[in-house]
C-alpha cells in the first residue's frame, strides 16, 4: 500500500519506527569527457551555451573524485557518452535503494527533457551487471521521474523525500512507495531555479537538513520541520548562485560543497559538521554541483 504524505498532519510515524538503511559505501561518477552546455533546459544554463572550459571541468571533476576517495569511499567510474553532455550528473537517472538485509534495488528514471532520455540505459546497464534488482515506473501513468535529483533518502532511514512539480511527476511517488514499501514525503517545488529537490534540500544526518526555504510551500516546510530537529537555512545568494544546497553529506559527518559558500559553511561548522570545499564552477554553468555529480551506492 502506497504511503505518500503531503501535509504534516498526515505524518503518523516517528523516524525511530522506520526500518534502518545502511550508509552507502560506494560513489558513482561519470567522466566529463563530453560535458558541455549545448542547450538550455534550466535557468542556470541560460547564457552559458558553448562557455564551458572543458579542461577546467575535468580538473574540477578529478578533484571531487579524489575528495570521495580521501573519505574512504570505493569509486565506480563510468565513461561518458558522446551526445549526452549532462550524463555527468549521474544523480538523476536512477534511485538506488538498499534495505536493512542488504538487498539492493533500483528504480530507473524517466527523464523530463528529450535531451537527457538516452542517458538512462547506460546507467541501467551498470546496475544489471552489479546485483541490483531493476524496476521501471509505468510511463503510461508517470510523465517524469528524475531519480535522486528529486528523490532523496533520509540519512540511515527508509524514508524518501520526493520533490515534484518541475522535473518529476507527483504520480511517480505512489509507484515508488509501492515498489520499495517505503513512505514518501512529497514536497512541491515552486521555483524553476530550484528545479530539482537536490538544489534546495540536503539530508545531512538523521536529525539535520540543509534547505533553501523559499523553494517550498508552507506545507512542505511544515513537513520538513516535523521530522528534522535541526533545519539549517541557506540564503538566496549562495543557494542560487553557488548551489550551496546541492551539497552532500555521504557519511553524516563530512559535507562536500561548492567553494565560497561562507554563510552556509559557518552554519554547518556550528552544527558540528566537517566542511570540504570544491570548485564546481564549470558545472554550475549547467545547473549542477557536488550532489548532482555523484550517485551514492551500496
Amino acid at each position: 500500500m502506497a504511503n505518500v504524505y503531503t501535509s504534516a498532519d498526515q505524518i503518523d510515524f516517528t523516524l525511530k519506527e522506520l526500518p534502518a538503511m545502511p550508509v552507502p559505501q560506494k560513489v558513482m561518477m561519470v567522466k566529463p569527457t563530453y560535458f558541455d552546455v549545448t542547450y538550455v533546459i534550466n535557468p542556470h544554463m541560460s547564457g552559458h551555451v558553448g562557455m564551458v572550459d572543458t579542461i577546467q571541468a575535468g580538473n574540477e571533476w578529478n578533484s571531487l573524485l579524489d575528495g570521495f576517495k580521501e573519505l574512504g569511499f570505493e569509486m565506480v567510474v563510468l565513461d561518458g557518452q558522446e551526445g549526452l553532455p549532462d550524463m555527468v550528473f549521474c544523480a538523476n537517472q536512477s534511485l538506488p535503494f538498499c534495505d536493512e538485509r542488504g538487498d539492493k534495488k533500483v528504480i530507473m528514471g524517466i527523464m523530463y527533457t528529450p535531451e537527457r532520455k538516452e542517458e538512462v540505459p547506460f546507467i541501467e546497464q551498470w546496475f544489471r551487471q552489479n546485483g541490483y534488482e531493476v524496476y521501471h515506473l509505468d510511463e503510461k501513468k508517470v510523465n517524469a521521474f528524475e531519480g535522486m535529483g528529486d528523490g532523496i533518502w533520509h540519512f540511515k532511514r527508509q524514508l524518501l523525500w520526493g520533490g515534484y512539480g518541475i522535473r518529476t511527476s507527483f504520480d511517480a511517488y505512489e509507484q515508488i512507495s509501492n515498489i520499495l514499501d517505503v513512505p514518501v514525503i512529497a514536497l512541491e517545488l515552486k521555483d524553476e531555479r530550484f528545479y530539482h529537490l537536490d538544489t534546495c534540500f540536503c539530508s545531512l544526518d538523521e536529525k539535520s537538513v540543509l534547505i533553501y526555504p523559499n523553494a517550498f510551500s508552507t506545507e512542505g516546510l511544515s513537513m520538513i520541520h516535523a521530522l528534522y530537529e535541526n533545519v539549517i537555512e541557506a540564503g538566496i545568494d549562495e543557494a542560487e548562485k553557488l548551489l550551496a544546497v546541492n551539497a552532500v553529506a555521504p557519511d553524516g559527518k563530512n559535507v562536500l560543497i561548492q567553494r565560497g559558500c561562507t554563510d552556509v559553511n559557518n552554519k554547518l561548522l556550528d552544527h558540528g559538521f566537517n566542511v570540504h570545499e570544491f570548485s564546481t564552477d564549470e558545472f554550475l554553468k549547467s545547473g549542477g554541483s557536488v550532489f548532482c555529480m555523484k550517485l551514492l551506492l551500496w
